[in-house]
């Protein structure tokens, strides 16, 4: 595997490189932790402005516990795009998988474990056929998994009869949102669970170092022996998994489920996987930067609302970020290209 370096190359850079300072990289520096910088700034700012309500321990509590869904939706989402592939479908596997398991305990009794792994079951069903359709048949990522995705909206909506269902069980309501630890519910502390776990799957595993090999060339990746396809398909299985993960979690969290509830989540879990590629590992879906982009967001929104800012301010804020994010990301890239054309 060749990666990029900022060590010279030749006697030529090497003299270039001789007259410019050693030790730390500022910029580098500053580029890694802008977003966290600038997340600090978002608190500031907005605690400045109304510090009796933004600044509360209350008002924290509820931005890090309302994102956990979320926060894990775009977890699962990392694991395809690092491998080179998007997933339109997740929001719809957590609808679906949301308003499956209500069906599953409060229409036929099932008990919550049981109902549970049905519904795990039922995702990976769901990342096989991405898989399949993505892998086995070579269609692309972008339209195979649109295509599951309105699929899985339209049996949400068959098996429901559009119909709300609550009554779910207290136990996963309690596990998802009125246990807490230090304050904060469970299922914020879930979301973490899964970012230092998929941390150490990038950063120190063999198959997390084959799975970023695989995003930057798929192509020089299965010259060099890696199995790609088998690699690709795992990450979209899991994928599916995590989204229904997310999908038990919404329905502890909400009390119900509805068919159509859920489908919200797509674009803020894009603009945070996006976002999050511009800090910590610029260039590089990581999930470290992931948590810091969803916080960061929901931290700005919530300023807002607490300012008296409508409600739609939320989809303008998601749809700057990540349009911004797509842009920001491009940035290592460049600067990746002029070295190479130095050298």
């Amino acid at each position: 595997m060749s990666t990029v370096t900022d060590e010279p190359t030749d006697l030529g850079e090497r003299k270039g490189a001789g007259a410019r300072p050693t030790g730390i990289k500022w910029r580098d520096l500053g580029q890694r932790y802008a977003l966290l910088l600038a997340w600090a700034l978002v608190i500031v700012a907005f605690g400045a402005l109304r510090p009796d309500i933004y600044l509360s321990a209350a008002n924290f509590q509820t931005i890090f516990a309302s994102q956990a869904v979320l926060l894990l939706l775009a977890l699962g989402l990392l694991l395809p795009l690092v491998t080179g592939n998007l997933d339109l479908s997740i929001a719809s596997n957590l609808a679906f998988s949301s308003i499956f398991l209500a069906i599953l305990q409060v229409k036929h009794n099932f008990s919550l474990p049981v109902a549970i792994a049905v519904v795990l079951v039922g995702g990976l069903v769901i990342g096989m056929i991405n898989g399949y359709l993505i892998v086995g048949l070579g269609i692309d990522s972008l339209i195979a998994t649109l295509g599951i995705g309105t699929v899985l909206q339209g049996l949400a909506l068959a098996i429901s009869n559009g119909e709300t269902y609550s009554g779910i069980s207290s136990t996963l309501i309690n596990l998802a949102a009125n246990y807490r630890f230090a304050g904060i519910s469970l299922g914020f502390w879930y979301g973490v669970i899964l970012t230092l776990l998929l941390t150490y799957l990038f950063s120190f595993t063999a198959l997390g170092r084959r799975m970023l090999f695989v995003g930057r060339n798929a192509e020089v990746s299965r010259l060099s022996g890696v199995r790609v396809a088998r690699i690709q398909w795992g990450a979209i299985v899991g994928a599916a998994l995590i989204a229904s993960l997310a999908g038990v979690l919404y329905t502890g969290t909400q009390g119900a489920a509805d068919p159509t509830s859920g489908l919200e989540f797509l674009l803020p879990a894009f603009a945070a996987c996006f976002l999050g590629s511009t800090t910590v590992q610029p260039g590089r879906f990581n999930p470290l930067g992931t948590f810091i982009a969803v916080f960061f967001l929901v931290s700005g929104i919530t300023g807002l609302q607490i300012l008296g800012a409508e409600s739609y301010v939320q989809q303008l804020f998601y749809g700057i970020a990540l349009v911004l994010a797509v842009a920001l990301a491009k940035l290592p890239e460049r600067r990746r290209r002029r070295r190479r054309a130095a050298v």
